[in-house]
C-alpha cells in the first residue's frame, strides 16, 4: 500500500491556527461567567445572597441570549451590566450611605444624572471613554462567538429564574436596614426589585384609602387674615442633633442642654422617621407636613417621588398669608430632587451650596450669615419664612471638623467619636447665639419666631443607647420604629413677638406635626388641610403614621389626593 501523502508544514501550520482560534472563542464563551463567579465571591457574603447573585445573573444572561442567541457576547452584556451596578452601588454608599435599589431605576430623573455629573465633572468623559472601548469589544465577541442557542430554550430558562428569585425574595425578603451595609450589591438590588414591585402594584408609590366621602376645601389664594402681627419665621434643620444623655453614662461638657431648650424652659421631644443618615425624610415631614412612612419600601426616594407631585406644605400655607419663602440649602440643589420637592411645596427663592459659594462642609455660622444676609435683601414690608439647612454636625465624627473654631474645647472624656459629635454641638450652640444677636442687631423691632429641631440621631446614637445589642438587633429594633432611636428635639424661640399658646404645642410630636406647630405658635390662621391634621393631632395625642396602625395617615392621604394637592401616586 502507498504511503499517505505528507501534508506538508504548511497544512500544520494552518491545523495549528484552527486549534488556536478554537481555544480563544472557547475562552470568550468561558471568561465572563468566570469574571462574574469572582465578582460573587468578593461581593457577596452568605448563601442567601449569593443565591440572589446566580439567579439575577441567570436572568441577566438568559435574556440577552433569547435576544442575541450568542452566549459569549451575552456573557459579557451581563458582566458589563453587573460591575456598573456594583460601581454606581459603591458611589452611592459613598454619598449617602446606602446601596443602589431597584427603585433607583423606577423614580430615576435628571436631577439624578445632573447630580452625578456636578460632584464628578469628569465622570461625563469617563462614560464616553468607556464606551468608545466596550463596543469594539463586544463587536469582537459577536464575531468570534461560535455558537448559537435557541431562544426557546433561552426564555425557558430565563422565566425559570426569574420564579426562583420571586419565590426566594418572597420567602426571605431582605431586610430593609441591610442596605446601609457596603456589600451584596446585586442580590439586594434584585430582591428589592421583586418587593418594590409587588409594593408598587399593590398601592402605588404612596398609601392611601381607596376611597373617601369626606372632603376638604382648596383654600383660596390670600384667603388668611391673621387678627395679629405675622412673625418672620426661621425654621432650623440642625443636623444629627439630640441629647445624648438619653444615652447613659456619657459624660457632658458644663451647660450642656440649653441649647434643647425653648422659650418658656421646656425641653420638647420630636419624633424623626430616619436614623443616622436621611435628612430628607425631615425634609419632607417639616416642609410638606406628611409622613415619610407612607411611601413604605419607596420612602428613601420621598423627596424625589414627591417633587412635582405633593403640592402641599408649609411654604405654601404661609405664601397664602402673604410671606415670603426662602431656602438656604448645604448641598447641591439636585441632590435627591431638593429643589424640585422644596419649590412643589412653596419655596420661591432656593439658594444651594453653588448659589451661596459653600465649600464642601462649612459651619452653622456661614449659613446663618447667609441668612442674615438673604434677609437683609427681602422687602421690609412683607414677612418673611427662612428655612435655614445646617450641615457641620454631618458625619463623619471620626475626624475633628475645623479644630481652629474651638481652641479652648476640653473633651469631656468620651470616646472619640462622642468627644467630637459634642465639640461640633457646642459649636452649633455658639453659632446659634450668635445668630440670634445678629437678628437683634440687624433687625431692631421686628418680631421672629424661631423653630429649631434635629433631624435625626447620628448614626452611633443606635451602640451608644444600646451598647449590648447587635447589628441585627439594632436593625429590628429600627424597623419597629422604637421611639428612643427616632427621638430628638423641638425648640421655640421668639424675639418681639409672644408664641401663641395652643394644644397642638405639644411636649412631643411626630415630624409630620412640625408645620402645624409652626403656624399655631405664629397665630396664623390653618388651612382646611391642616385644619384636618390639628384633629387628627389632637386625637390622636401627637402621633401621626403610627395612629390606629395608619388609618389616620391613609385617610388624610386620600382627602388631599381628592383636593388636588397630591396626584400622580
Amino acid at each position: 500500500m502507498a504511503p499517505a501523502p505528507n501534508p506538508g508544514p504548511s497544512a500544520n501550520v494552518a491545523t495549528g491556527s484552527l486549534a488556536s482560534i478554537g481555544f480563544w472563542r472557547l475562552s470568550a464563551v468561558a471568561a465572563p461567567q468566570l469574571a462574574a463567579l469572582f465578582v460573587m465571591l468578593q461581593t457577596e457574603t452568605d448563601f442567601g445572597s449569593r443565591t440572589g447573585f446566580l439567579l439575577s445573573w441567570g436572568i441577566l444572561n438568559f435574556f440577552w441570549i433569547a435576544l442575541l442567541r450568542r452566549p459569549a457576547l451575552s456573557g459579557a452584556l451581563s458582566l458589563t451590566l453587573v460591575v456598573v451596578l456594583v460601581l454606581l452601588s459603591r458611589l452611592k454608599h459613598d454619598i449617602v450611605q446606602m446601596t443602589a435599589n431597584f427603585v433607583d431605576l423606577m423614580v430615576i430623573d435628571r436631577d439624578t444624572a445632573a447630580f452625578l455629573f456636578t460632584i464628578f465633572p469628569n465622570l461625563r468623559w469617563s462614560v464616553i471613554g468607556a464606551g468608545l472601548v466596550t463596543l469594539p469589544l463586544m463587536y469582537a465577541l459577536w464575531w468570534l462567538d461560535p455558537f448559537r442557542i435557541r431562544r426557546l430554550p433561552a426564555v425557558a430558562c430565563k422565566l425559570a429564574c426569574l420564579a426562583a428569585l420571586v419565590g426566594y425574595s418572597v420567602e426571605w425578603p431582605d431586610e430593609a436596614w441591610r442596605g446601609y451595609y457596603d456589600d451584596g450589591y446585586l442580590s439586594k438590588f434584585a430582591r428589592s426589585g421583586v418587593t418594590a414591585v409587588s409594593d408598587f402594584i399593590h398601592s402605588g408609590f404612596m398609601e392611601s384609602d381607596p376611597a373617601t366621602t369626606e372632603r376638604l376645601k382648596v383654600p383660596l389664594l390670600d384667603s388668611c387674615h391673621p387678627r395679629g402681627v405675622r412673625p418672620n419665621i426661621i425654621m432650623v434643620h440642625d443636623e444629627s442633633s439630640f441629647d445624648i444623655r438619653q444615652a447613659d453614662g456619657i459624660k457632658v461638657p458644663k451647660g450642656y442642654g440649653s441649647h434643647f431648650k425653648s422659650f418658656d424652659g421646656k425641653e420638647r421631644k420630636f419624633l424623626a422617621e430616619s436614623n443616622g443618615g436621611p435628612s430628607w425624610f425631615t425634609e419632607y415631614n417639616v416642609l410638606a407636613g406628611l409622613s415619610s412612612r407612607s411611601f413604605g419600601r419607596f420612602a428613601y426616594f420621598v423627596t424625589r417621588i414627591a417633587s412635582g407631585r405633593v403640592e402641599r406644605g408649609l411654604p405654601l400655607a404661609l405664601r397664602r398669608c402673604g410671606y415670603d419663602t426662602i431656602s438656604v440649602y448645604p448641598a447641591f440643589g439636585a441632590f435627591m430632587s431638593a429643589r424640585g420637592f422644596q419649590t412643589t411645596t412653596g419655596i420661591q427663592h432656593f439658594h444651594d451650596a453653588h448659589d451661596l459659594g459653600a465649600g464642601d462642609v462649612e459651619p452653622d455660622s456661614f449659613f446663618y450669615d447667609k441668612a442674615l444676609g438673604l434677609m437683609a435683601e427681602a422687602p421690609p414690608a412683607t414677612p418673611l419664612f427662612m428655612f435655614v439647612y445646617l450641615a457641620a454636625n454631618h458625619f463623619p465624627w471620626e475626624t475633628r471638623f475645623r479644630p481652629d473654631l474651638t481652641p479652648s474645647w476640653r473633651a469631656p472624656g468620651n470616646e472619640a467619636v462622642v468627644d467630637e459629635y459634642l465639640r461640633r454641638q457646642s459649636m452649633s450652640a455658639e453659632d446659634y447665639r450668635a445668630f440670634l444677636a445678629g437678628l437683634k442687631k440687624k433687625f431692631p423691632g421686628q418680631p421672629f419666631l424661631i423653630v429649631r429641631y434635629g433631624d435625626h440621631q447620628p448614626e452611633f446614637s443606635p451602640h451608644i443607647l444600646d451598647p449590648g445589642l447587635d447589628e441585627a438587633g439594632v436593625g429590628k429594633k429600627l424597623e419597629d420604629y422604637d421611639p428612643r432611636y427616632y427621638a430628638t428635639y423641638y425648640a421655640i424661640d421668639a424675639i418681639n413677638f409672644e408664641p401663641v399658646e395652643s394644644p397642638a404645642v405639644m411636649d412631643t410630636i411626630d415630624g409630620a406635626y412640625l408645620p402645624l406647630v409652626i403656624q399655631e405658635a405664629a397665630g396664623i390662621p390653618l388651612d382646611p388641610s391642616f385644619e384636618e391634621q390639628k384633629n387628627i393631632m389632637l386625637r390622636c395625642r401627637g402621633v401621626f403614621y403610627a395612629c390606629k396602625n395608619g388609618a389616620e395617615a391613609r385617610r388624610f392621604n386620600r382627602l388631599l389626593i381628592d383636593a388636588g394637592q397630591i396626584h400622580g401616586l
